[in-house]
């Protein structure tokens, strides 16, 4: 399967038969995340609802020998949205296309990924509400009607053409669907958003990620990593990596209960999949600002990190799981983030306006 990335064709990665052994190199972590990637609809793990739709999507596509409606996956990342675009691809005996709209800056790098797809090719666009307008707006007629408008000439010489183009899939993958403009979100027939996963289902991505790097693990050892791991099978398949390295290591090599979790403890991820960064977010709100509300801008100034790396990474879990609050002036730590904290002086709440 050909894979378009940063305005070039590259083949995918083969897979090592052991990757854990090889060095942490950044072509080895491409390797590592192609190599557990699934294939095919059986492999994938989770977002139950969303398989079987498409599914139903991809049959009727192929029924009707017709490409498949253009599709918007949003939510946190990490959750999938790129693999789920290389497995729809594989169901349709599709090639697949990958960029990312950062890589697209001139109008030329746009056209030229268009001219290059051949009929029922999917063309997957990652953080999509990044892209430009001019980009954007060359996508339009690329989306409806299969054309290009081009002009040619100067002044009063200029000429439009329309160019036709195969009929193609874009899937567009964005953390933030609310930055994408009207005209583009709605020429998309499937708008999905991704959930995060429940323990029992990163159980299984962890025994199945354990399963490929020949790494021996226990039931309740998968389901420690699990509980650790944010709701995020990304971040599951880095925990066992890292918790295999503790195995080997300091252990018989078995990842069990035990195990998982004293490992994970030396790696400061809590209970909750919290690590030394969320607390720090969370403690900074209760020590310095009484519990919030405090906006974002001030909270990124304070712990030196970027907004986009707190609004992105640390607030989306942090949301979800009711131990951070976001109102209209800013961000306060819920009752249930004190409690985890272990702090017993919890202030009265009042209304999330206040």
């Amino acid at each position: 399967m050909a894979i378009f990335s940063d305005n070039a064709v590259k083949e995918t990665p083969k897979k090592h038969k052991n990757p854990i052994t090889q060095s942490d190199s950044i072509e080895y972590d491409k390797t590592f995340e192609n190599s557990i990637r699934p294939k095919s609809f059986e492999d994938y793990i989770g977002q139950s609802a969303l398989i079987e739709t498409l599914k139903i999507s991809i049959e009727a596509a192929k029924k009707r020998n017709t490409p498949l409606d253009h599709m918007l996956f949003y939510g946190p990342p990490g959750l999938g949205k790129t693999t789920l675009a290389g497995v729809i691809a594989e169901q349709m005996g599709a090639a697949i296309k990958i960029t990312s709209a950062p890589a697209l800056e001139r109008p030329r790098d746009i056209i030229g990924i268009l001219m290059s797809l051949k009929e029922g090719e999917i063309l997957f666009i990652d953080e999509i509400h990044r892209m430009n307008k001019v980009s954007e707006e060359i996508l339009y007629p690329a989306m409806e009607d299969f054309s290009l408008d081009m002009t040619t000439g100067k002044s009063q010489t200029v000429k439009t053409m329309r160019i036709p183009l195969p009929k193609f899939t874009l899937i567009g993958a964005t953390t933030k669907a609310g930055e994408l403009s009207s005209p583009l979100r709605d020429r998309f027939g499937i708008l999905k958003r991704l959930e995060f996963y429940t323990i029992d289902e990163l159980a299984k991505v962890v025994t199945r990620t354990a399963g490929i790097l020949n790494i021996d693990i226990t039931e309740e050892g998968a389901k420690a990593i699990a509980r650790r791991s944010r709701g995020t099978p990304r971040i599951a398949n880095r925990l066992v990596k890292r918790v295999s390295d503790f195995a080997i290591v300091k252990y018989d090599g078995i990842i069990n209960e035990d195990v998982a979790e004293s490992s994970l403890d030396v790696l400061k991820i809590d209970e909750f999949g919290l690590d030394t960064t969320d607390r720090a977010l969370l403690k900074l709100i209760i020590e310095k600002y009484d519990g919030g509300p405090v906006g974002i801008e001030t909270l990124a100034a304070a712990l030196s990190e970027d907004v986009r790396t707190l609004e992105d990474v640390c607030e989306p879990y942090l949301l979800q799981s009711g131990l951070l609050q976001r109102t209209p002036r800013g961000r306060k730590v819920s009752p249930e983030g004190y409690r985890h904290l272990g702090i017993k002086n919890i202030p009265v709440q009042g209304s999330l306006f206040d």
